[in-house]
């Protein structure tokens, strides 16, 4: 089966609840982000303590033609003890055996009120993870078709080779932190890895957590300066559009997760994929991060 197509921005609803919004505005903003191209949707269990799949899942039930107009990746793996999940004395902990996947996956689906997941993620590296029993798991909901394709979430580029190992079939994403602010992945090999099997990384906080508007470390004021001063260049109307313009510009061909529920800042970011650096100013951005020139 061919490798899933992602593009190259993805609508993320881990703070969906935060925009206290109703359901039928939550229809209202998603089918303005299909209008706009963004048709592929990220979500996780445990967002909003648990509740943002099912809050989602009543959005498709006012209209159930928009579920085919979309990709839903959602991810498993973490176990939060909060609410009336916490167990007195126990942790926050990872979980990536056949049953748990399994079972997550299946209350995902129902979650959503949907008969397939588009993408299902381990989100989170297990370090007691059996590769050969997530690679279980994952046929089983393949053959059944509860789900159509599979991933890892912040996984290193070995441990994605470990479990892409067990596999008949490739993982197709691999969903990393990486902005201006934190280019680990550029280094470590984890977007190598990506471009070698013609994989296409999602990109997680993409603007820092903020930090590239109002972070006072120095590099984040080293970067907000470059950045406004690339900006006034490529004609970018704000800081935000020159960082994804920046990130588009990998040859990875990342899927960039965007977190707002502002849709004039989802305008924005569509709007930058028609922005082009030249290498001189990527670099400028980079040097900005890094806090010297390159060797």
């Amino acid at each position: 089966m061919a490798v899933k197509t992602l593009s190259p921005l993805v609508m993320g609803f881990w703070r969906m609840l935060d925009w206290q919004r109703s359901p039928q505005e939550h229809l209202d903003f998603l089918e303005q982000c299909i209008e706009l191209g963004i048709t592929d949707t990220d979500h996780a269990d445990i967002y909003g303590q648990y509740q943002c799949e099912a809050a989602f899942g009543e959005v498709l039930k006012l209209k159930p033609s928009v579920r085919d107009q979309i990709q839903i990746i959602t991810k498993c793996g973490i176990v939060l003890q909060q609410g009336d999940r916490a167990v007195p004395g126990h942790v926050n902990h990872y979980n990536s055996t056949r049953e748990h996947i399994i079972n997550s996956a299946q209350q995902s689906l129902k979650n959503f009120h949907t008969d397939r997941l588009d993408c299902l993620l381990i989100h989170r590296p297990d370090y007691l993870m059996d590769a050969d029993e997530v690679a279980e798991a994952f046929t089983q909901l393949k053959r059944q078709g509860d789900v159509l394709h599979f991933g890892v979430s912040n996984f290193t580029a070995s441990q994605f080779a470990l479990l892409q190992s067990r596999l008949d079939f490739p993982l197709v994403t691999n969903q990393i932190e990486f902005s201006p602010h934190n280019m680990q992945a550029l280094d470590d090999g984890t977007l190598d890895q990506c471009q070698q099997l013609n994989r296409t990384p999602m990109l997680w906080s993409p603007l820092a957590g903020g930090r590239l508007f109002a972070g006072d470390d120095a590099k984040a004021q080293r970067l907000q300066q470059c950045l406004a001063q690339v900006g006034e260049e490529v004609g970018a109307k704000s800081i935000d559009q020159v960082v994804y313009a920046w990130l588009l510009m990998h040859p990875s061909k990342p899927a960039i997760v965007l977190g707002t529920g502002n849709m004039s800042r989802v305008r924005s970011a569509v709007d930058a994929q028609t922005l082009r650096l030249n290498r001189e100013q990527w670099y400028r951005i980079w040097e900005a991060s890094k806090g010297h020139p390159v060797p």
